[in-house]
């Protein structure tokens, strides 16, 4: 039941509203004043708020300001004069959804509470499906615009037409191959139906068998009831099957069996059971490979293999470092209430170059930390883990001398590499002394005495 808030100093439009909304059968509280509303609102959830402008000592337009400092989102129709039609006019401009002049009819206040609160329920529900990763329908969470990702989005919307093919996506840890999965179900005809994600290689042989077939009462020491297989529930839908590459040889035997004959037998069961599922399989391992060492069947992968798609890791599509960046620092500096709205020049160039192992996912992580550790608006370099800010570009030592027949001068290597590293620190950092020297772990003092030594003052 919608719950209303009215603010009116007239004790008989107070009445009159209570009267007219509690025909629609919602549920209302009202005050003559704006300080008792402000303290309402701030202690219970209201669906909507029929202010009126008026309210003697108190402005209409001050309790709407303040009402909307307490709760955004909150929709306010103003109750207005004819005297004060302008004044309605402003509180729009304020966030105010709509205004009602007095005398209204009951028939207008029906009408305009009822879209009101249509409104509302309209944007809850967009807020809960962002919640819920529904945006993810589509590939409209495949953040990037290079040439590599703009070709899995093409294979992903092809595939997607053809909701019995079996798919194989390959690629590194961490470069989103369940979110090509996902995203080629939601984009089929069996988007409504169950999306059934199963990891390969995070069961035992016996646990996965039971897991993917089901089993019936009695089957083994444990079944003391009838198990429904998670193919089985996928049934209608899409089964995304995991590190395929870790499968147990003996149950790639029986996953080859199901995709040929569209049929899976329960554990201790007697019958078959017909399935319509597509199935897609993932797998970071070179599966070629595995085959020439007899660990994965050539016959399940070729079964398998029907529309294969590869997703490259990050370091060979750099080009989408920034989108993906600025997706995550909005994401996370929204979920931690924190300030960052931007990447500085320099950390942004530590990104570009790093070499991302761990890929989007690593990435990901990154900012996550980020925004936990720190709050300002802009990514600065400082703030980025080691790895990132100290390794060569080329993945190699960053000083690399050989000694010849004759000898070297020790120390003037030495002076050579620190003049070096603290020329790579100013750049860093924007040649700020005080994050140079936390960048370097060496007291501010110290440092400037260096720069002096180097002649490092006033360069750039």
């Amino acid at each position: 039941m919608e719950k209303i808030l009215i603010v009116d100093d007239e004790a008989f439009i107070r009445e009159n509203l209570e009267r007219v909304l509690g025909e629609d059968g919602y549920r209302t509280l009202s005050t003559d004043n704006g300080e008792d509303a402000l303290a309402l609102v701030g202690e219970e959830d209201f669906d909507l708020v029929l202010l009126d402008l008026n309210l003697g000592a108190r402005s209409g337009l001050d309790v709407l300001r303040e009402l909307k400092e307490i709760e955004p989102d909150l929709l306010v129709i103003i109750i207005t004069g004819y005297g004060t039609v302008e004044s309605a006019v402003e509180a729009l401009k304020m966030g105010a959804y709509d205004y009602i002049k007095k005398p209204f009819k009951a028939d207008a206040i029906h009408l305009i509470v009822r879209l009101a609160l249509e409104t509302q329920n309209l944007r809850r529900e967009v807020r809960q499906l962002r919640r819920d990763g529904q945006s993810s329908l589509g590939v409209s969470r495949m953040i990037g615009t290079s040439p590599q990702l703009l070709q899995v989005y093409r294979q992903v919307q092809e595939v997607a037409k053809h909701e019995t093919a079996t798919v194989l996506i390959t690629g590194e840890s961490g470069t989103g191959k369940e979110l090509v999965a996902r995203a080629i179900h939601n984009m089929s005809p069996r988007s409504t139906r169950p999306f059934i994600e199963i990891n390969c290689g995070s069961l035992p042989f016996n646990l996965l068998e039971t897991e993917l077939f089901g089993h019936e009462r009695g089957a083994f020491t444990d079944a003391k009831t009838r198990k429904i297989g998670l193919i089985e529930e996928a049934h209608g839908g899409t089964v995304f099957l995991d590190e395929i590459g870790e499968m147990d040889l003996n149950l790639q035997v029986k996953l080859l069996r199901v995709l040929e004959d569209r049929k899976i037998r329960r554990l201790g069961g007697t019958r078959n059971i017909d399935i319509d599922v597509r199935v897609i399989a993932a797998t970071n391992r070179e599966l070629k490979s595995a085959i020439e060492e007899k660990a994965f069947r050539e016959d399940l992968y070729y079964r398998l293999n029907v529309f294969p798609i590869h997703i490259p890791p990050l370091r060979e599509r750099r080009e989408d470092i920034p989108p993906l960046l600025d997706f995550f620092l909005k994401r996370f500096a929204g979920e931690f209430n924190k300030l960052f709205r931007d990447i500085s020049r320099a950390a942004l160039d530590l990104l570009m170059r790093y070499h991302w192992p761990g890929n989007v996912r690593e990435l990901r992580n990154v900012v996550e930390r980020i925004c936990i550790m720190h709050n300002a608006e802009a990514i600065t370099p400082e703030m980025l883990p080691r790895e990132i800010w100290g390794e060569a570009p080329s993945g190699e030592a960053p000083f690399s001398f050989e000694i010849p027949p004759e000898g070297v001068l020790l120390e003037e290597i030495v002076n050579q590499v620190e003049k070096e590293l603290i020329e790579k620190a100013l750049q860093v950092t924007g040649r700020n002394v005080a994050k140079t020297s936390r960048l370097l772990n060496i007291p501010r003092g110290t440092l400037r005495y260096k720069l002096e030594k180097y002649d490092l003052i006033g360069e750039g």
